[in-house]
């Protein structure tokens, strides 16, 4: 945000008094900012839905907090484990949304 003030102000002052011989084009094209850096994205933690305790759930999966956790474990005791990431979605409280937000953190092991 600063560099673009900073370019704005240097670009005005530049268009209305020639400085040290820079014709207005070239004062134009060294106030242009500079185009950032891409970012790149963290990668995306993932958890085993099959072996992971209720703490580690409620931390990686988004949407589900430690009640949640605590209703995928014992799902996951009562049932023998999940032989599917859409299986989840039959937990009390996992409903299709929450599922789609996690596909891409859930593991099955």
């Amino acid at each position: 945000m600063r560099k673009e003030m900073f370019a704005v102000l240097l670009s005005a002052c530049l268009a209305t008094v020639p400085v040290l011989g820079f014709a207005k084009e070239q004062a134009a094209a060294a106030a242009k900012p500079v185009a950032s850096a891409q970012v790149v994205a963290a990668p995306v933690a993932k958890v085993n839905i099959n072996t992971a305790g209720a703490d580690e759930l409620s931390d990686v999966l988004v949407g589900v907090g430690p009640a949640k956790a605590q209703a995928i474990v014992a799902y996951r005791k009562e049932k023998g484990g999940f032989k599917s990431a859409e299986e989840l979605a039959e937990v009390k409280g996992i409903g299709a949304s929450t599922l789609e937000k996690n596909r891409d953190r859930i593991l099955l092991k």
